[in-house]
């Protein structure tokens, strides 16, 4: 068994055991534990974006690749009107569905709560986080009147609640076995993500916190749940 075996599955030793890696070392470790190395080379690549990437100037838009990427059906939705109120309702839809599923179905009918309390940590923060840093809308929005919850008024961009919502539906799902209709939201979820971002509804950030958010507070209701039980036991 070679050093880094040693250190890497049987604990970590007194001193940094990679001073002393041989070449049979660093191809155990590309081998067997490849997504630290992965990682290790995002940040690599990430330290080169950051020392050598220019700021946005104040007077200029933000820049979204998000948006850049989207870049033609903004301009689809921004020349046709109605289309963009029908993918806004078909969007709706997918909210109300999320909600029936979160509070209705998984909570009040199958008396699971963990979902709905993940709901609730998750929009509580988000409304928290949206408060305490209010960003402004593109100037590209194209809104509308049915947009679910709040129709074409402001509303806290940080981060998605629509995708957080989605995403908390579809962790429920899978817990349940749910797997079909798990995939149905989460093909669903990266529709809306491409309307959203087409919209100018939401930047990119959003969209991606909004499902590590979700994430994130399922497991800590979880928690909650779990210290619950031990309390009644």
């Amino acid at each position: 068994m070679s050093q880094i075996e040693t250190d890497v599955d049987g604990g970590w030793r007194g001193k940094p055991s990679f001073m002393t890696w041989t070449a049979r070392d660093v191809v155990y470790v590309t081998r067997h534990h490849w997504i630290p190395c992965l990682f290790v080379v995002g940040f690599l690549f990430v330290l080169c974006l950051e020392s050598t990437t220019q700021m946005v100037p104040a007077s200029s838009p933000p820049l979204d690749l998000g948006f850049v990427a989207t870049r033609s059906l903004h301009r689809v939705l921004a020349s046709s009107p109605d289309l963009n109120t029908v993918l806004t309702a078909l969007n709706s839809v997918l909210g109300v569905m999320q909600i029936t599923y979160i509070v209705v179905w998984a909570w009040l009918l199958e008396g699971r709560p963990r979902a709905t309390i993940t709901a609730l940590f998750t929009f509580t923060c988000r409304g928290v986080l949206g408060y305490f840093t209010q960003l402004p809308l593109s100037q590209e929005y194209v809104g509308s009147a049915i947009d679910f919850p709040v129709g074409n008024i402001s509303f806290f961009f940080f981060f998605s609640g629509h995708v957080a919502g989605t995403t908390i539906a579809s962790l429920d799902m899978r817990r349940m076995q749910r797997l079909r209709l798990a995939m149905v939201f989460d093909i669903l979820n990266v529709l809306q993500s491409i309307r959203l971002l087409g919209t100018r509804g939401h930047y990119t950030i959003d969209l991606v916190v909004g499902v590590g958010a979700a994430i994130f507070f399922d497991s800590l209701a979880g928690k909650y749940e779990a210290m619950m039980k031990k309390r009644q036991l």
